[in-house]
């Protein structure tokens, strides 16, 4: 069974809530967490994850965005773009699996990278 090594969330976010939830019903461990309106994440510290990540999926509305970080980096105003809200902070929920790295909620993403 796979496990969250690192998740980012909003308490209220309704996102945010489906990500718990789902988490929850796989029996799916985090090993640490971070409120998002307690420790902002901003831009430095969103490109400073993703340099660490091979793998990045964004959900935007219905559409999944994946990105092989390892053959396709794009330049750091792009993944900006993707990982950053509009409060000028990390989007919440994101969260880390070992080397992948998924920002926002989608359940068929979950199901693959965590499930």
């Amino acid at each position: 069974m796979k496990k969250v090594d690192w998740s980012y969330h909003r308490n209220g976010c309704k996102t945010c809530g489906k990500t718990a939830t789902f988490l929850q019903e796989h029996q799916i461990p985090i090993t640490a967490q971070d409120d998002a309106r307690k420790i902002p994440l901003v831009e430095a510290d969103a490109l400073n994850l993703a340099k660490q990540a091979n793998d990045l999926y964004v959900t935007r509305g219905t559409k999944v965005i994946h990105i092989d970080l390892v053959r396709e980096r794009p330049d750091d105003e792009t993944l900006l773009g993707l990982l950053i809200g509009p409060s000028g902070k990390l989007r919440a929920p994101t969260l880390k699996i070992g080397k992948t790295l998924v920002v926002g909620f989608d359940q068929a993403t979950y199901e693959k990278v965590v499930g």
